[in-house]
């Protein structure tokens, strides 16, 4: 359970400091864990990242001062971190659906997004199959592009899909597989480098490669690490993002271990994502 103790102590971190510049080595620091896997943990469970997450808070509480005080806009601009009454609008506007004036006279009705809780529910007993590897480090070769975190709950991570769309119809993803000589027989979908500033993160599609990079790739050291490799059942991409949340929400605070500092990776492996049949995995680094 320490993960989750972790993630609890960590929210309440962030609602002690809503109004407070705070850093995620600061948030990550609470759930002892590092800043790419607190991150990575929480967009899982709850399909937003850390940035949103704050930023809904805020505004949640800048309508209420809204609606039950008198302070001035640019006043409550500055108390919840905006630069000017022009971007606190903006961002009062992109969640309430209202300008800041017309909430305060009471037009549209308000979003209220409230304190993350985390609760432990009772399921069935729906078995997970994984197995523990150990590897020494390894490379992955591919290519990569900076991605916004996602804003919208369920959403995932906009333009992903588009982009394995693209790789698969230019041909990349079969040159990927002829430079495959590791022993992941399959692609990966790998996300790294998470911004939390600028909330962006690096996505990789790849394949295990050794010796050098050919041109017009990139390559990616993972580190020696032990390994959780969960089995994935059922049509791409439902499956991967339910066995995701297992993972996080089941799995982690049911057994001993916490994830380690190695990027966690989808693999492909299946020649037929949809097939309700279709079998691949998630690959999660411990420790």
């Amino acid at each position: 359970m320490a993960l989750v103790e972790g993630l609890q102590k960590a929210i309440e971190y962030m609602e002690r400091h809503l109004l407070d510049t705070v850093t995620i080595d600061e948030i990550a620091g609470q759930a002892n864990v590092s800043p790419f896997h607190f991150q990575r943990t929480f967009m899982i469970l709850t399909d937003l990242s850390v940035g949103e997450y704050l930023r809904r808070r805020r505004l949640t509480l800048a309508a209420q001062d809204l609606t039950g005080t008198s302070l001035k806009i640019i006043d409550l601009a500055d108390k919840y971190g905006y630069d000017t009454p022009e971007s606190f609008a903006k961002a009062f506007r992109k969640q309430h659906g209202v300008t800041p004036s017309e909430a305060r006279k009471g037009i549209g009705r308000l979003q209220s997004y409230n304190r993350l809780t985390i609760q432990v529910k009772l399921k069935g007993a729906e078995p997970m199959r994984y197995q523990m590897v150990d590897r020494d480090a390894f490379q992955v070769t591919g290519v990569k592009r900076n991605f916004p975190c996602a804003e919208e709950e369920g959403n995932g991570v906009p333009g992903i899909p588009e982009f394995w769309g693209q790789v698969n119809g230019d041909g990349t993803v079969s040159r990927l597989l002829e430079l495959n000589n590791g022993q992941i027989k399959g692609m990966l979908g790998l996300c790294g480098n998470i911004d939390a500033e600028n909330n962006t993160m690096d996505y990789w599609i790849a394949s295990e490669h050794s010796g050098d990079t050919p041109e017009g790739f990139e390559s990616l050291d993972i580190p020696a690490s032990k390994w959780v490799l969960f089995e994935v059942r059922g049509p791409i991409p439902g499956a991967m993002v339910q066995t995701w949340k297992d993972i996080y929400s089941e799995w982690f605070p049911s057994n001993g271990y916490e994830p380690a500092d190695a990027p966690s990776f989808e693999v492909y492996i299946d020649s037929d994502l949809s097939s309700p049949d279709s079998m691949n995995e998630i690959w999660v680094a411990i420790k």
